[in-house]
């Protein structure tokens, strides 16, 4: 029997019919995570129709920084059998533009989801204000392209 294991963040189930086409939808599912004094790492698993099967926190970190492996990444995707994946994390200065680290760390996760033909469709760094997020896949500072 397989589990999900969510911290205080809401269970979006396949039954919803909430799909994560762009940026916006993606942003929408993880707003809440936009006031957290701490950063927080979320897997969004979706179907081949990009409809939500549900969101996962893989990690809650500290004020700047939050470990992440694929291992755990990909874990919950497998476990869903999702056909694609959104990462999110948020910064909790509300600033949402990425560190060299978010960049780093966004490629690699990229390289592990083409081995496991799970592809990330884009990572979406939260912040507060004006800007409340950058998508790195439409700021073009990371290549999702297979």
């Amino acid at each position: 029997m397989s589990y999900s294991f969510n911290l205080a963040l809401p269970v979006v189930r396949e039954s919803t019919p909430v799909s994560c086409r762009n940026p916006e939808d993606i942003a929408r599912l993880v707003a809440d995570t936009a006031m957290l004094a701490q950063e927080a790492f979320t897997v969004i698993t979706l179907n081949t129709k990009y409809k939500v099967i549900d969101r996962h926190l893989i990690t809650l970190g500290i004020a700047d920084a939050s470990l992440i492996h694929p291992r755990e990444v990909f874990r919950t995707a497998i476990q869903d059998g999702a056909a694609a994946i959104a990462i999110t994390h948020n910064h909790p200065s509300g600033d949402p533009n990425p560190s060299a680290e978010d960049l780093r760390v966004t490629r690699k996760l990229i390289e592990a989801g083409k081995i496991l033909d799970v592809p990330i469709l884009d990572h979406l760094i939260i912040g507060r204000g004006e800007h409340p997020f950058i998508s790195l896949r439409e700021s073009g500072l990371v290549n999702f392209a297979e």
